[in-house]
């Protein structure tokens, strides 16, 4: 065998029992070696190049994935809390997003119905950005890009949903009960097709708040937005796939206001047989007044027992202008099915007056002017409790 066949064959560098037998004129020359030799050579070079074969394998998938750790620090800056509020400034829904382009955050369209303006609150900072606008809007698939004013945050990148796959593992980030930055780990339990397109199905926790929020995968790509949806099932996470939002990212537009924006126009939803709101499933019923204080009672329409319902009151006077608010929580467990009262709230006593029946003024004329002032309750948000 030549010594040059030996180094195009790849086996490496000449056996040191061999390299003795060469002069630097004898590069072109045959050197005679028994069989065995050769072949024991041979097989120990083998060996080699299959050893670091394996361990370049084993290592490649290692350094695409990550830990969970790691995704939550690569992923926290990019995501926000989004606070929606009314024409008065009131609170109307809290819910998450994410960035995914430069002052655009990715959100569900249910986050910002019937709002008229808003802001939003990376994780972990204190600022507030103000929304600018809608500049992408899919009401079939419940998606929204919103333009963030002022605002400076790294995007995440987008995944591809199409090659999911059942048992995979991922990640929800949110705010649920706007506890900012909630972490949550879980895997993909099935992948539905509904009319108007498909959902993926998660078992990762989620809760009112978290809607809006990003499904990562274990490379900190998006793939799905949390829909924190429960009517019709029991403990039933899912998330919109990223391809619906990959396609609304390429169809960005220009800013359009919050108010007209957040009116639903279509008929058709992939969520119509889900739900809609995240506070869908609990209402507020049966508002009585006693003296300066009030009660209502709250309905859990679910299948699922809930608890640490909150609520806004807002009172209004006369002329239908808001008057007084008040936060209300329950913390107690409601069953599934079931309802109960809040405890007794106090309230300024100009305010029960005017908010009440049964309170108003006489007119020079002689005639009873009863009072018309009203309340409104909101469900801002509940926690579905795990039954065991």
């Amino acid at each position: 065998m030549k010594i040059t066949d030996w180094f195009l064959a790849g086996f490496g560098e000449l056996p040191a029992k061999f390299a003795g037998l060469l002069s630097t004129k004898s590069a072109g020359y045959s050197i005679e070696m028994k069989t065995t030799d050769f072949l024991g050579i041979m097989n120990s070079s083998l060996l080699r190049l299959l050893s670091v074969s394996i361990s370049l394998t084993a290592f490649a998938p290692a350094a695409l994935s990550q830990t969970a750790r790691d995704v939550a620090r690569k992923a926290f800056p990019s995501v926000v809390m989004i606070v929606m509020e009314d024409a008065n400034g009131q609170p109307n829904t809290i819910g998450s997003g994410f960035f995914v382009s430069d002052k655009v955050v990715a959100s569900n369209f249910h986050v910002i119905e019937g709002s008229s303006r808003g802001f939003v609150k990376i994780i972990g900072d204190k600022t507030k950005y103000d929304i600018d606008g809608v500049v992408g809007l899919d009401e079939v698939h419940d998606l929204v890009l919103l333009q963030i004013k002022d605002s400076s945050a790294p995007s995440l990148s987008l995944g591809e949903s199409k090659i999911l796959a059942i048992g995979e593992e991922i990640y929800a980030v949110g705010n649920p009960q706007g506890l900012e930055g909630t972490f949550s780990q879980g895997i993909i339990s099935s992948i539905r097709q509904l009319e108007g397109g498909s959902l993926v199905q998660i078992t990762a926790p989620i809760s009112p708040g978290s809607s809006g929020g990003p499904v990562l995968n274990n490379k900190t790509e998006v793939v799905g937005v949390t829909v924190a949806t429960y009517k019709g099932g029991q403990n039933l996470n899912f998330a919109i796939p990223s391809q619906y939002l990959k396609d609304l990212l390429a169809k960005k537009g220009s800013p359009k206001p919050i108010q007209t924006s957040s009116k639903r126009t279509a008929q058709n939803s992939v969520l119509k047989d889900l739900g809609g709101k995240s506070t869908e499933g609990v209402v507020a019923k049966r508002f009585e007044w006693l003296g300066p204080t009030f009660k209502f009672s709250v309905a859990n329409q679910l299948r699922q027992p809930i608890r640490s319902a909150k609520f806004l009151v807002i009172f209004y006077d006369n002329d239908n202008q808001p008057l007084d608010f008040a936060f209300v929580t329950l913390e107690q467990v409601i069953p599934a099915g079931l309802a109960t009262w809040t405890s007794s709230q106090s309230v300024d006593r100009s305010t029960a007056q005017i908010c009440s029946t049964g309170y108003g003024k006489w007119e020079p004329n002689g005639k009873w002017k009863p009072n018309t002032g009203r309340c409104e309750v909101r469900v801002l948000g509940f926690t579905l409790v795990e039954e065991r």
